[in-house]
């Protein structure tokens, strides 16, 4: 073929078209928790809110839908606040610290399940507590922000801890810590930015905790039954304004449906 001065000015626009076109294309955006196909949301009203609403989702390629029914729960006795979890920092808004009664806010690895039973009738990785189990809620502690069993680390290693595991054995009959499971908050166990983060059982409607989310029994019992390893659950907790400013970038759905 005879190339002319025509062809090559020719092909040289064609090739700025491509080029312009394939620039165009923004990759999308990905978060550390685009693999889950199950979520657990939490929304409240606003950083100071201490009830909320817990709703379900599952993912079928991009989409997320809600299944179940949405329950009641409450959070930290002062609300929420940033915590440090699998999303980036968040400096609009409180921070999560150790003893401020808040529950921590952001998206967060789903832990090991535990209770006072030997078994649930679940899939997820579950551990049942016993009398010398302890959470680790000593600033400077090594063990800061961990599940001990006192019989291999030492009873001096707990001292100070106010998180026994069991609960009905070291506070009068309390069942809040029956069923639960750990929301992996501050996962590199910093000091003084808030441990011992769990879902768990409310001791009455409305109470809230010290900076954990709590429910009822049958609604704890149904999520565990649902919680499904292969589809890497996560749990989120945000409040309604900052679920409508970043559901968009962080891959969550739009707004909680009501029912």
């Amino acid at each position: 073929m005879r190339v002319t001065a025509a062809l090559v000015r020719s092909l040289a626009a064609l090739s700025f078209l491509a080029l312009a076109g394939c620039a165009s294309v923004a990759p999308t955006p990905t978060t550390p928790w685009d693999d889950a196909r199950q979520l657990v949301m939490v929304t409240t009203a606003d950083w100071n809110a201490t009830t909320g609403t817990l709703r379900r989702y599952e993912r079928e390629g991009e989409q997320w839908r809600e299944v179940g029914e949405a329950t009641p729960i409450t959070v930290g006795r002062s609300g929420a606040a940033w915590g440090i979890g699998l999303n980036p920092a968040q400096s609009d808004g409180p921070q999560k610290q150790e003893g401020d009664g808040r529950a921590p806010a952001g998206v967060f690895r789903i832990g090991t399940a535990f209770g006072y039973a030997d078994t649930v009738a679940s899939a997820w990785p579950y551990e049942a507590m016993s009398a010398s189990d302890w959470c680790i809620d000593v600033n400077a502690s090594p063990l800061y922000n961990r599940i001990v069993d006192a019989k291999q680390v030492g009873q001096a290693a707990v001292e100070g801890s106010s998180e026994p595991m069991r609960r009905d054995l070291h506070a009068g009959g309390d069942v809040r810590y029956k069923l639960g499971f750990v929301i992996e908050h501050n996962p590199d166990n910093r000091s003084g930015a808030g441990s011992c983060i769990f879902a768990h059982l409310w001791r009455a409607p409305g109470e809230p905790t010290a900076g954990c989310t709590a429910m009822p029994e049958p609604a704890m019992q149904e999520l565990l039954a649902w919680l499904d390893p292969r589809r890497k659950p996560v749990f989120a907790l945000l409040p309604d304004n900052e679920l409508e400013r970043l559901h968009d970038a962080w891959h969550l759905p739009r707004a909680a449906s009501r029912r």
